[in-house]
């Protein structure tokens, strides 16, 4: 087969093709923002409470307060207890000995929402089901419209899980096809600028969010405009060379080859596109060869190591906005502005010191970051925040 390097150069390693892939790229980036992160509020948690109506059906002329004070205990903090409530008994001895006995809420919870605001917490009353914990595993695509009209939490999480998978190829697509039609010294600048426009979308969903309250509705102004911009991107995007090349396919990739040469105005030689040769189907790689040589293994190993690390700590993080005790619509957008010049610093450290020293460098800021949390006060809002 043709050096395909050879060939790029004859192309031209980053010209207006590939300036306008990288930027097309950047579109699926902010779509991801809002599937990834969309469930901090399609998922988020008002201020709640254990239904009191068996004390109400006793005593109709009791005012809500009184019926807590009745049939809710307090918390450390002199609140109301959110799932929990006194074991119901009638109301002359609730009033006169009180109770001390209590249990979980035994006829659901009501919620302290906004007019017109729900989210899937509120809607399938998930603060008393066996679901209950972290946020939801997010995801994408047509299954998150599909979400939209889930008329169960359990349909609602397998329309998630599919769409996580979408989620998955189009992350991998923007990362590998951008990289693949340029020229090697330009990885990281096409991966990190691609990347930067997610952080876009993480302000975008703030704004959003603040305006459509209604869980249902926000999740499809969220995932409508993906699926037209998914089925523009089937039409418009260049298929990788590589890939065809490897499959079978000369003509399609010297097709993509050319189309990329026109763009930059540039030609390649007839007599080095008939050098692409075709790969046998015995000499074609599999993801099996990544762990039977021992270098390759030994990265991919030692990489999703670090890539399960920075995620379990990144998501950890941004998923639990709500628990800064600030305003959950600012510090997302705050989460988001940040987030740029974080990630475009990022490329002036690789290029300064290379991949290893910066790699290393920030996954031990960061875990400092997250160690010196600890030593900070409980309740402590805003140097938590």
């Amino acid at each position: 087969m043709s050096n395909f390097e050879q060939i790029l150069m004859e192309i031209g390693e980053f010209g207006l093709f590939q300036k306008l892939l990288v930027a097309a790229l950047c579109i699926p980036s902010i779509f991801l923002a809002f599937d990834l992160i969309g469930q901090v509020f399609t998922g988020m948690n008002f201020p709640h409470h254990c239904n009191t109506d068996w004390i109400f059906a006793q005593a109709t002329n009791l005012t809500e307060e009184r019926q807590k004070n009745l049939a809710i205990p307090l918390n450390d903090d002199g609140k109301y207890e959110s799932c929990e409530m006194f074991t119901p008994v009638d109301l002359e001895t609730s009033e006169a000995y009180g109770v001390n006995a209590t249990t979980g809420c035994i006829n659901g919870s009501v919620y302290e929402t906004p007019k017109g605001a729900s989210s899937i917490v509120t809607e399938f009353d998930l603060v008393r089901s066996t679901l209950r914990g972290p946020p939801l595993t997010p995801q994408l695509l047509l299954c998150g419209v599909a979400a939209a009209f889930s008329p169960n939490v359990y349909v609602y999480m397998v329309l998630k899980f599919l769409s996580g998978i979408a989620v998955s190829g189009i992350l991998n697509t923007v990362f590998v096809i951008g990289a693949e039609w340029t020229d090697s010294s330009k990885f990281a600048l096409c991966t990190i600028i691609c990347q930067s426009t997610f952080s876009l979308g993480l302000m975008i969903i703030s704004g959003v969010a603040y305006l459509v309250r209604n869980w249902r509705i926000l999740q499809l102004v969220l995932y409508c405009p993906l699926v037209l911009v998914l089925g523009l991107f089937y039409l418009i995007l260049p298929e990788s060379a590589r890939w065809l090349i490897t499959h079978g396919k000369k003509e399609e990739a010297i097709k993509e080859i050319q189309r990329a040469a026109k763009m930059n105005g540039r030609k390649v030689p007839e007599d080095l596109l008939n050098q692409v040769e075709l790969v046998e189907r015995s000499k074609r790689r599999s993801m099996l060869d990544i762990f039977r040589i021992s270098y390759l293994r030994k990265r991919a190993l030692i990489m999703s190591y670090i890539w399960f690390a920075a995620i379990l700590v990144y998501y950890g993080l941004s998923l639990s906005v709500d628990n800064f005790g600030v305003d959950i619509y600012v510090t997302q957008f705050v989460f988001g502005v940040v987030e740029i010049p974080a990630r475009l610093g990022s490329l002036l450290f690789i290029q300064c010191f290379g991949r290893r020293i910066s790699q290393a460098g920030v996954l031990f800021l960061g875990g400092f970051a997250c160690l010196g949390i600890l030593v900070i006060p409980k309740g402590n809002v805003s140097m938590l925040t």
